[in-house]
């Protein structure tokens, strides 16, 4: 009896965790992530609070400071803990991620926000902001630093659903002369959003 009851409420806290994949395009640039909230996997661990995430963008020399030989593909994999700020409609996390492009790899650590506007609308608005940094000490290969920040809205159009609109900068600085200071990509996107 005691197994079916821990069941019913691992499944019960399981059902209110929210794991997520998204999908952002511009006229030039591809870029994919997802989040795995770890609450549905382990039930000592409260939902909506501890993530695993990952991201790829693939990336044009026309949002960037590269030329086209010297773009390629970059691809991060991160950790986050969030809560949220008493009962707010603000959660701020902190994370580490480990990032990759070519002869380029750091661990910057960040923070993240989201906060849900209280606006009086048919649909709900939230606001999402973060900012990573990693300075020499956390640089490898012939990286010298790196910056990144984000910020975005979500629109939940359907439950679960979300069109995204947002501004992304990632910021490459090398070691190597050839390469120097680059921006790797600036620019706005929009795209969907999907919690299951």
């Amino acid at each position: 009896m005691l197994k079916k009851i821990s069941l019913v409420a691992v499944m019960a806290v399981s059902a209110f965790a929210m794991h997520s994949a998204e999908i952002n395009i511009n006229n030039k640039d591809l870029e994919v992530g997802a989040k795995i909230d770890m609450g549905q996997f382990n039930n000592t661990t409260e939902p909506n609070t501890v993530f695993l995430n990952a991201r790829y963008l693939h990336g044009s020399d026309s949002h960037s400071d590269f030329t086209s030989s010297q773009m390629h593909d970059y691809g991060e994999v991160g950790f986050l803990m969030k809560r949220e700020i008493g009962d707010s409609d603000l959660s701020v996390g902190l994370g580490v991620k480990v990032n990759h492009t070519k002869k380029f790899t750091t661990i910057p650590l960040g923070l993240e926000g989201t906060y849900k506007l209280p606006a009086n609308l048919p649909v709900t608005l939230f606001l999402n902001g973060e900012f990573y940094y990693a300075p020499e000490v956390l640089s490898m290969e012939d990286a010298k630093d790196f910056l990144a920040y984000r910020i975005s809205l979500d629109v939940e159009v359907i439950e679960n659903g979300f069109i995204t609109a947002g501004f992304r900068k990632l910021d490459t600085n090398y070691d190597n002369n050839s390469l120097g200071n680059n921006n790797y990509n600036q620019s706005v996107y929009a795209g969907f959003k999907f919690s299951f």
